[in-house]
This record gives C-alpha cells, sequence and structure tokens, in this order.
C-alpha cells in the first residue's frame, strides 16, 4: 500500500512537474529511507502516519550524524510528498504540519578571483581540443550556467548575431542569458575550427560540446578537464565546476550589477538564493579593507 503512493508520486513529479533526473535521485534518496522506516513500523497506510512518526524518523537521522542541510532537505520531500498525498486524497490529513526546518547554516561558496580567471582562462593551443575547452569555459563563466546546463545546450541554442544563449534550467524552465564578446569569439572559433573535426565523419549530433568520440560532453567529462586545466594555471584552490558560477555572480555584483538581473541570469526563483552573493562580496571587502588599510 506505501508503496503504491510512493511510485505515483514519483511519477508526478517526472511527468507533470517535469522535474531533473539529479533532483528526482534527492527525492529518492530521501524517501526510500522515510518509506522504508514507516514500513518497518508496521504502518498499513499513509493515513496511519502521524506527526510524532514524522518527528521521531528526524530525530533518527540527527543521532545518525546527519547534517542540518540534509535534515531540511528530507524535511522539503517529506511534506512534497505528504502535500501530494493530501491533494490526492489518500489521507484525510497533513502529517508535516507545524513541523519546522531547521536553518541551515549558509555557506559562503568558494570563488576565483578576477586574476586567478585570467589565468584558468588563458588557454593558447590551437588543437580540436584546446578551441573546445576554450569555448567551454569562456561560455560558463560569462553566462553563469551549472555544468548540466552547459553539456546539454544544443547548437540551435546560441544566438551569437543576437548576444545570448538561451538555456534549460531546474524544472526545464527556460532562460536567456546575455553572452559577452569574448566568450562569444571563442564559441564561434571552436565552431569553425573545432567541433566539425571533433563530430567525426557522417554523424549527426546537435549538442553543441563534444568530446574527442564525437559524444556529446558528460559533467564527469568536463569535471576532469577543469581538474587539468586548473592544474596547469598553478591555481591551488579547490575548483568545481559550480565555482566559475559563484565567480560569474560575484564579479558582477562587484561591479555594480543589479541584484534581481544577476538572480534572473542565474535562474533562482527565490531572491534569497541570490542574496548569499552579496554577503560574498562585503567577505570580500572586508578583507581587502584589512589587507590594505594602514590602520585596519
Amino acid at each position: 500500500m506505501l508503496n503504491h503512493a510512493y511510485n505515483d508520486f514519483f511519477h508526478y513529479l517526472q511527468v507533470e512537474r517535469g522535474l531533473s533526473d539529479n533532483t528526482l535521485v534527492s527525492y529518492k534518496r530521501d524517501l526510500n529511507r522515510y518509506t522504508e522506516k514507516m514500513t518497518k513500523e508496521q504502518h498499513a497506510s499513509w493515513n496511519e502516519i502521524h506527526r510524532v512518526d514524522i518527528i521521531n524518523f528526524l530525530y533518527q537521522l540527527r543521532d545518525e550524524g546527519k547534517s542540518t542541510a540534509t535534515i531540511a532537505r528530507t524535511i522539503s520531500s517529506i511534506r512534497q510528498f505528504h502535500h501530494f498525498l493530501l491533494r490526492e486524497e489518500i489521507v484525510n490529513h497533513d502529517a508535516t504540519l507545524h513541523i519546522e526546518t531547521p536553518k541551515k547554516e549558509r555557506k559562503l561558496p568558494d570563488i576565483l578571483s578576477v586574476e586567478e580567471v585570467d589565468k584558468l582562462l588563458d588557454i593558447n593551443g590551437n588543437s580540436p581540443l584546446d578551441i573546445r575547452n576554450k569555448a567551454m569555459l569562456e561560455l560558463m563563466y560569462a553566462t553563469g550556467l551549472r555544468v548540466s546546463e552547459l553539456v546539454t545546450l544544443k547548437t540551435d541554442d546560441l544566438h551569437l548575431t543576437m548576444g545570448f544563449v538561451r538555456c534549460f534550467g531546474k524544472g526545464s524552465k527556460e532562460r536567456i542569458v546575455p553572452l559577452g564578446d569574448v566568450a562569444e569569439m571563442a564559441v564561434e572559433n571552436y565552431l569553425q575550427y573545432s567541433r566539425q573535426i571533433l563530430l567525426k565523419k557522417n554523424r549527426v549530433e546537435k549538442v553543441l560540446f563534444l568530446n574527442q568520440h564525437g559524444r556529446p560532453m558528460t559533467r564527469q567529462g568536463f569535471w576532469k578537464i577543469l581538474k587539468k586545466l586548473t592544474t596547469e594555471a598553478n591555481i591551488i584552490k579547490d575548483i568545481t565546476p559550480h565555482t566559475l558560477r559563484h565567480s560569474f555572480a560575484t564579479h558582477l555584483l562587484e561591479n555594480g550589477a543589479d541584484l534581481r538581473a544577476v538572480q534572473e541570469m542565474l535562474g533562482h526563483s527565490d531572491i534569497s538564493t541570490t542574496q548569499i552573493y552579496t554577503h560574498v562580496t562585503k567577505t570580500r571587502l572586508k578583507d581587502m579593507y584589512k589587507s590594505y588599510h594602514p590602520r585596519a
């Protein structure tokens, strides 16, 4: 009985809400344990589950040493699930009512300085792979795309003459992001001198960035390339693909960009998510003040 509604919920998330595979995996990770716990408690239906059962499950996660962020995400998943059960009239009460979400510790994202970005993007090789790598990194830093958005870009999503790129973010939400001159030149160079060579003969592929076998670039493939380029640029920081996105947002705000505009370019549904970058800029200003002011 429990599994039946559980499967219906994931069908709803995938088909009706159009959530990405990565988001679905997160939901499943949270709800698998929750369902197992409720099954062990010998609940015959979801309607038998009440607030105290969920609280006990959350205490168990805390006792296991789960982080505040993990518990908060789990509560969100459970809440979404029980709202679905109520809407579908599988239950007659909301068991998540009055369960508070713990405040997550807001960890400031790691970013690169402008000088470090310049070092990372200083790729001067003329091989097809060098040209492709230059185009990928320039595009990512110029637009703040997530790595999943970058590797799923299609050639049709580029509008180079008008200076923008179209991408599909979380929940398949479409957004238009401006493209700077440097990134535009790097992508044009890739299309003219690299992509056709990587594509191989008689192969039709709409995805923009390809690996050396002519197939679409993967997230893991991009990660390996970024690690290699970071080492070659002698950058000590532990850089991830998201570091370029964080750096894009922080550098825009440091140079006076409007917070709402940055929110739109990043594809954040809630401006509070974007506001963390204002904390980063303030922290950097304090660090600079302490480093350079004679009486700091």
